[in-house]
């Protein structure tokens, strides 16, 4: 449903976007995963034929985004980081003039409205202008905004960026019911947990670039192993002889002050036991692990 070829953006000097490439198959949530300045938001502007490419290529449905970006428009509903709503309309209002303006009839906008607005449990706010919603209503409003003319493919950026864990949650759960549905969603996030929930797929992007694609779980085996261990050094000389037990070796090791994580590249737990001064605990391996693996630094670092 989505393919992108070697896809390039500078602006100036600046390599925002370096040489990705990736494809979404119909009825697919893939992933963009990243911290900002990643790249994530500028690849989706272009895959909304919302800015010009540098080079390279993208199709949705079909569609070339550079020779026919209206059409694209046409079959994708967009979910920018700002939400962009008429504080000056009611919620009901603000959907049914964006229907209407997306070719839909005023009727049928208006009947379009209510269903979206069912849908995302917002109908006993039609009424309410939209300065008075919480910022997770207002994230939840934008969500039907895109999804009001029933497109194919939906691109979200950032979807639940500074909403409340409960916010969160909602949305989550009504993203799910899209995917039963069979719409195609191309979504960015730098949480790992949303992604880990959400996506069938995903790449993991920093500076431009895709550093590897995958399932979640795949990703996590092939990057972090099933167990990551946890250790707590008492003294230098006991990380000192940590560093030296794993050198040479497929693990990883990530310090940060006295506690250091250890992850695997080949799937195994990581043995370390009879080093004095150090204690030892074992979690499953996450998202988070396979991006330090990957980058050397934490997700959330700009």
């Amino acid at each position: 449903m989505i393919r992108v070829s070697d896809l390039h953006k500078r602006f100036g000097d600046i390599h925002a976007v370096n040489g990705i490439s990736f494809e979404v198959k119909r009825g697919e949530t893939y992933g963009l995963l990243g911290p900002n300045g990643a790249g994530k938001t500028t690849t989706m502007r272009m895959l909304s034929a919302l800015s010009p490419l540098t080079s390279g290529d993208i199709e949705v449905g079909g569609i070339n985004v550079t020779e026919r970006g209206r059409e694209v428009r046409e079959i994708l509903g967009v979910v920018t980081q700002h939400d962009g709503h008429d504080s000056g309309l009611t919620v009901l209002q603000n959907l049914a003039l964006h229907g209407y303006l997306q070719g839909l009839s005023r009727s049928r906008a208006e009947e379009r409205a209510v269903e979206v607005l069912t849908f995302f449990g917002l109908e006993d706010r039609k009424s309410a202008n939209v300065y008075e919603l919480s910022g997770g209503m207002k994230r939840r409003l934008a969500i039907s905004r895109a999804l009001l003319t029933q497109p194919p493919v939906v691109v979200l950026d950032e979807p639940t960026t500074g909403l409340d864990p409960q916010s969160r949650n909602r949305v989550w759960e009504q993203l799910a019911v899209m995917k039963r549905a069979g719409v195609t969603v191309l979504m960015s996030t730098h949480y790992m947990e949303e992604a880990a929930t959400l996506c069938d797929r995903l790449s993991i992007m920093d500076h431009g670039k895709i550093l590897d694609e995958g399932a979640p779980d795949e990703l996590v085996e092939r990057h972090a192993g099933e167990e990551v261990a946890q250790v707590r050094t008492r003294s230098e000389e006991a990380l000192a002889a940590l560093r030296e037990r794993l050198a040479g070796t497929t693990f990883n090791l990530h310090e940060v002050g006295a506690m250091a994580t250890i992850t695997s590249d080949n799937g195994k737990r990581p043995e370390i036991s009879g080093i004095d001064g150090i204690r030892v605990n074992y979690r499953s391996g996450n998202l988070e692990d396979v991006f330090i693996t990957l980058t050397g630094r934490d997700l959330r670092d700009e």
